[in-house]
């Protein structure tokens, strides 16, 4: 027997049956083929919600096979039934697959946009320092300025108040403040405002040592002027240079045209693509910047950890005349404007999608502070409406009580929140009500005051006596807020004892607290839900000084003394997370799990 011939036809038998396994195969392929056509087909139909196209679930099943999750099986092995469930099983893994795709895209477009949303809606600031900290009058040096604390101190700052915030103070107009003690006088002018800030603009930047005013809204600089205060002399005979802006000197500024809509003055153009002239008169007599508007990169700091360079564009005043306090001194290197009209840099810095329409001011006892743009406070601050009145809106809050060591007296009386004026003043009946009732329960004497101190109610300190009692201060604003007041006195060393006083005046137009009921407190300025809230706070725990005031640098430096002014960094420690940013990004995380949820039950 031989094996060759039974060997070949086994040979040819495999074959023969490989080749009848390859034809079933192929067969089978082209009948899934055509079952994978058919069921694209119904797709269609099927999956109206997700809007997905016969070639998108053909790529999602060629994925499918790819990944081993849609075999090329034969469906002829299946019975009739078994392949009508294969074909269910097949289209809900595929429905499934476009369910899970349009939800996953979903949430990356909301997720993107939530956090595009968190980082832009930030806060950005500065340090400011008071015009009486070391560090102002280093670089804003003044002729015979009293020392801080002192009773002509006092009194130059109270005339101060009257003369910059004009007529709403002023019972008189003079600019010298003179001392019954000797001859020395005070130029009133020369004390300027209450808060100043170091300021970076234009491309490449430099620096201006801008006065920051709530009570009015354009942000100016001195600008290609013939006559502006370009150096301000120092006792000892040298001098501090002061910056000029000049739009042509910077890369990234531009006109504003007449046609724009911030030009409240179109009827002065010449064409609507002409400069937009403004001219802003202030309170003062006299007082008035001239000039044209312009934008520029104003440079911020951001308020985190990372202090990230915000350059944000703003539209300021390139003023060409200063006329008043202005060209004496009082704002010589401009002013930043903080009001609630559309002009102001909150306002523009929330158009042009920056930061939220509101900024907070905080006041610590040292004479620095920091103002953040975008802080819309926190959660558990207390806040009262704002009354918005037209045509010139201004951060009017109502009182509904005040309490003076726990005797309450139930007043309603309008008053405005103005960080520049150093006192607070009050009208008669609140005025009466709160000195009154403080010195019935005054444990100390009366101090008979006279024409060298601006307060009414002071009291005599026993000698050695370290610490003194007095009666708790607290307002009560419309809404039940309650607002303590933690700095309601000043002390005054006379010569024959010390006396304290309630820092109140008597105003006749409408009462005005100022910085030293402000001390002590974060104040946020909500132009956005059209607030004003306010919590206790250092201004130095949690905060962050990015920007700082420079120096004056003694002459025994290693360096020369400072000729013009320069950044000097301050260490703070850095600054709590923003709240603004967190609780947006909280609102629009809350929302894109409404709508995921929204669309998983629709699907």
């Amino acid at each position: 027997m031989t094996p060759g011939p039974t060997s070949t036809t086994s040979t040819l038998t495999i074959a023969i049956s490989e080749v009848e396994k390859e034809k079933i195969d192929l067969k089978a392929q082209h009948n899934n083929t055509k079952r994978e056509e058919s069921f694209i087909a119904s797709s269609s139909t099927i999956l109206p919600s997700c809007l997905i196209s016969r070639f998108r679930i053909k790529i999602l099943i060629t994925s499918y096979r790819i990944l081993g999750k849609f075999p090329a099986f034969s469906l002829r092995k299946f019975p009739r039934s078994r392949r009508r469930s294969s074909e269910g099983t097949t289209a809900m893994v595929v429905y499934s697959s476009c369910r899970i795709m349009l939800l996953g895209l979903i949430i990356v477009v909301i997720s993107s946009w939530v956090l595009d949303k968190a980082q832009a809606f930030g806060e950005f600031g500065f340090e400011f320092h008071h015009r009486f900290s070391d560090r102002v009058v280093g670089a804003l040096p003044g002729d015979g300025l009293p020392s801080r604390g002192s009773t002509q101190y006092y009194r130059v700052m109270a005339h101060r108040d009257r003369v910059i915030r004009g007529r709403r103070l002023a019972t008189q107009d003079q600019s010298l403040v003179s001392f019954a003690d000797g001859n020395e006088t005070v130029r009133v002018d020369a004390l300027g405002f209450l808060h100043y800030a170091n300021v970076t603009v234009g491309t490449p930047s430099d620096w201006f040592l801008v006065a920051l005013d709530t009570g009015s809204d354009l942000f100016w600089l001195p600008c290609d002027c013939t006559n502006c205060v370009r150096e301000l002399k120092r006792p000892g005979g040298s001098s501090v240079k002061l910056n000029i802006y000049s739009p042509n000197a910077s890369s990234t500024s531009a006109k504003v045209p007449c046609n724009s809509s911030l030009c409240t003055r179109g009827d002065r153009c010449a064409s609507p693509n002409s400069n937009c002239p403004y001219q802003i008169r202030y309170l003062s007599n006299g007082t008035s910047s001239t000039g044209v508007l312009v934008e520029d990169v104003l440079h911020l700091v951001s308020n985190d950890k990372n202090s990230k360079a915000i350059p944000a564009r703003v539209t300021l005043g390139c003023g060409q005349v200063q006329t008043g306090v202005f060209h004496d001194g009082a704002a010589p290197n401009g002013l930043f404007g903080l009001g609630l009209e559309d002009i102001s840099v909150p306002s523009v810095l929330a158009k042009e999608g920056i930061a939220t329409n509101s900024f907070s001011m905080c006041f610590g006892n040292d004479g620095a502070g920091r103002i953040s743009f975008g802080d819309r406070g926190s959660v558990d601050q207390r806040e009262t409406p704002l009354n918005i009145r037209q045509p010139h809106p201004t951060y009017n809050i109502t009182v509904t009580q005040i309490s003076v060591g726990g005797n309450t007296g139930d007043l309603e009386f309008d008053t405005v929140f103005d960080s520049g004026t150093s006192f607070t003043y009050l009208t008669a009946e609140a005025y009466t009500l709160i000195t009154e009732s403080f010195n019935s329960l005054a444990l100390d004497k009366r101090y008979q005051t006279d024409s060298e101190l601006p307060f009414e109610y002071c009291y005599a300190l026993s000698p050695n006596k370290e610490s003194f009692q007095y009666p708790a201060v607290n307002l009560t604003m419309k809404g039940g807020g309650s607002y303590p007041v933690y700095h309601p006195l000043v002390v005054i060393p006379m010569k024959d004892t010390d006396v304290y006083c309630l820092g109140v005046m008597k105003i006749e137009d409408i009462s005005i607290i100022g910085q030293n009921f402000m001390t002590g407190y974060r104040v946020v300025f909500d132009r956005e839900k059209l607030v004003l809230g306010w919590k206790e706070s250092d201004c130095y725990t949690g905060e962050t000084s990015a920007r700082a005031l420079p120096s004056n640098r003694s002459s025994s430096s290693a360096r020369p003394p400072a000729s013009s002014f320069e950044p000097e960094a301050t260490n703070i420690p850095s600054q709590r997370p923003s709240t603004s940013s967190s609780s947006y990004y909280s609102l629009s995380l809350t929302v894109s799990f409404f709508y995921f949820f929204s669309v998983l039950a629709f699907l």
